[in-house]
């Protein structure tokens, strides 16, 4: 009993610790004047720096995105590269503001690890891919399939979870960066690489040779994808995921980086609300009554986000699937700002 007691002070100071260092985000943001964000290190689509050192990807407008409703400039921003077994200590140990890193929100990385996730932006599964001239069409017939892996993921779980659910020998590769994994499949390691469908396809365009490879139709789990920030600031927290939310109202009623100017005329009262014409909904995030109109003109709407790139307009060509609007399909739904 004095054991458990004892723990249980433990774990309530630690907690109070880590409140107290995280409560201080929103403040050392505005201090720094940019946005500090952890991002896969290069992820066609989602997080990718081209020849002249220029960040793009679904992940990169996401942090575009909270620098412009911060600072109305949503080139106030600093990429931080990281690997899977990094992102998470990078934002426990303060070094990055919030990872918009392609990461699956789950009970225990919330629960655990003293980190939240603030929704989600990109909702997708894990699959496997295989070269084509293997003639394999189920996932079921790679049964003694040597795997390569990325290690210290929940991928790697489901990998295992499947296989064994379906009777299935296999063997892992344990690779430490999705570009890593890719050559070593590439060079006849593996048999196979798995990891999130976004994120195979993502791979597969930036083959040499992508009409090679193809990903098999079994999903071995749900992956919600989303920025992640620590706990204990609630005013940070709210910021994160209040410009998510307006990524998504914006694609709702209409508002894009090319006719905000002009929407700033609508009669549409969720519009005038939204872009700050009518009423005040910054005033408690503490930001101007503009932030909203500040995301639309400089990053532009979800769906403009996704189709540039990963969507149909992108070498990705992805279909928007479970990431469509709530009233298109999908179950994309922005919360209202009112």
């Amino acid at each position: 009993m004095k054991f458990m007691k004892l723990a249980a002070v433990s774990a309530a100071l630690m907690l109070a610790s880590t409140g107290a260092q995280a409560g201080d985000t929103y403040n050392t943001v505005k201090q720094h004047g940019y946005v500090q964000c952890g991002v896969n290190a290069g992820l066609p689509g989602f997080a990718l720096a081209d020849s002249k050192g220029v960040w793009k990807g679904l992940d990169i407008d996401m942090c575009r995105a909270v620098a412009a409703m911060v600072f109305g400039d949503a080139n106030k921003t600093k990429y931080v590269p990281l690997t899977t077994q990094q992102r998470f200590t990078a934002l426990q140990s303060g070094e990055i503001d919030v990872l918009t890193r392609n990461s699956t929100a789950t009970i225990t990385r919330d629960t655990t690890l003293g980190l939240m996730s603030t929704g989600i932006n990109f909702y997708d599964g894990q699959g496997i891919l295989v070269r084509k001239d293997l003639g394999v069409k189920s996932a079921t017939e790679l049964g003694g399939a040597a795997v390569c892996v990325l290690a210290g993921t929940t991928t790697e779980l489901n990998l295992a979870d499947w296989f064994r659910a379906n009777n299935l020998e296999f063997k892992t590769v344990v690779i430490n960066t999705s570009e890593e994994g890719f050559r070593t499949f590439e060079s006849g390691r593996c048999d196979a690489v798995t990891s999130d469908k976004s994120q195979l396809a993502s791979l597969r365009a930036s083959s040499a040779t992508p009409d090679d490879y193809v990903i098999l139709p079994e999903n071995f789990s749900k992956e919600p994808l989303g920025p992640m920030v620590r706990q204990g600031d609630d005013e940070w927290f709210m910021v994160v995921r209040w410009a998510l939310n307006a990524l998504l109202e914006l694609e709702e009623y209409g508002i894009t980086s090319q006719n905000a100017d002009e929407m700033l005329k609508s009669d549409n009262p969720n519009i005038q609300r939204i872009l700050g014409v009518s009423g005040d909904m910054g005033k408690g995030l503490g930001l101007d009554k503009r932030w909203a109109y500040n995301i639309a003109k400089q990053v532009g709407n979800y769906g403009e986000s996704f189709e540039r790139n990963v969507g149909q307009g992108s070498p990705l060509k992805l279909d928007r699937g479970l990431n469509a609007q709530w009233n298109k399909g999908g179950i994309m739904y922005g919360w209202p700002i009112r």
